[in-house]
């Protein structure tokens, strides 16, 4: 054997193929979503409620201190914004109930 053949041998039988592979792994991938990803939708989720929250508590007692105020944002409450809520509670608890 020549010295060319016993470098192009290996790369052609090992290299190409591990290369391949690796980026067919890393394409499959790309599209998902992690653990931690997961897991930091998770926790921005429940802040934005735990916020909704505490900006309809505010809202309340501007409310009450001054008759004229209107709040600028989203009822609290309306129908058409719970049921994507409820919705939503009932996908991460499936999720959760699954794992």
């Amino acid at each position: 054997m020549f010295p060319s053949e016993i470098i192009i041998v290996p790369i052609l039988f090992i290299g190409l193929p591990w290369l391949i592979m690796h980026y067919i792994t890393k394409w499959k991938t790309a599209g998902t979503i992690t653990n931690d990803d997961e897991q930091l939708l998770d926790e921005l989720y429940h802040l934005a409620k735990r916020l909704d929250e505490r900006m309809d508590t505010v809202e309340r007692l501007v409310a009450n201190d001054h008759a004229d105020f209107q709040p600028a944002r989203i009822l609290h409450d309306q129908e058409q914004d719970n049921q994507k809520l409820r919705e939503l509670d009932r996908l991460l608890a499936e999720k959760k109930g699954a794992q």
